[in-house]
């Protein structure tokens, strides 16, 4: 087996945004999902599903970033309150509150 085959069979993990980029393709490429998949590389499974995934996240109110917009809200906790106490709490919504502390 190549290289060049042993890399196309990887899978390829996307995030949100990324597949809200891929959805945005298929609305305007006017292909069938099982032509548009084949075009994509993509299983169809789980183009489906994340459809459905984002379509449950729009009809809540949940807004993705747009394409290529810059990927915010990263904290290196490693960085702040060196050699003090750190506390931090995140809403992560639908009443789910993650609280971290150190020091």
């Amino acid at each position: 087996m190549t290289s060049a085959t042993t890399s196309n069979n990887k899978r390829q993990r996307r995030s949100r945004e990324a597949w809200g980029e891929v959805l945005t393709r298929f609305a305007a490429s006017g292909l069938e999902i099982e032509a548009f998949c084949a075009h994509e590389g993509l299983s169809v499974s789980s183009f489906r599903r994340w459809r459905s995934l984002l379509a449950d996240d729009v009809s809540r109110g949940v807004e993705l970033p747009p394409p290529g917009a810059p990927q915010t809200g990263f904290v290196d906790a490693g960085l702040l309150g060196a050699g003090g106490r750190l506390e931090l709490r995140l809403d992560l919504g639908a009443g789910v509150i993650l609280h971290l502390s150190r020091g």
